[in-house]
């Protein structure tokens, strides 16, 4: 389940993005992505190519990975993330859900820390 109201656009240095077209309140589920799950030995191999950039740790120890379907890849992060998400490892998804409002013709994004508000800083840092 994808909100018909995104849509993905330029963002300028960050490649492509998630943006909405209409007003989200807070704590509104935006987006619930099945998953594909891969093993170890799959993620040393996702690793060396540029899917590296786009799969999720996956599992309880995070050994793991997942490439998750529909929009959840193109995402970008902020430590000041509008959005956050939530893995179901036995229903393999991601739930995507607003942690604050977010006007129409905003940027949808989460912390790729998994907390919306966690400022560890992530593999590429990128300060905002």
């Amino acid at each position: 389940m994808i909100l018909p109201e995104l849509y993905i656009a330029p963002t300028g240095e960050r490649g492509r993005g998630v943006y909405t077209s209409i007003d989200i309140a807070r704590d509104t589920v935006i987006e619930v992505s099945p998953v594909i799950v891969m093993s170890r030995a799959e993620r040393k191999l996702l690793d060396q190519t540029l899917l590296h950039d786009y799969i999720f740790e996956w599992g309880p120890d995070k050994k793991d990975c997942c490439m998750a379907l529909g929009y959840v890849p193109l995402y970008n992060h902020s430590y000041r993330s509008n959005c956050e998400y939530e893995m179901d490892f036995e229903g393999q998804l991601i739930t995507i859900r607003s942690v604050r409002y977010i006007q129409a013709g905003e940027e949808v994004m989460i912390n790729y820390n998994g907390d919306w508000n966690n400022e560890t800083p992530v593999w590429f840092d990128v300060r905002d």
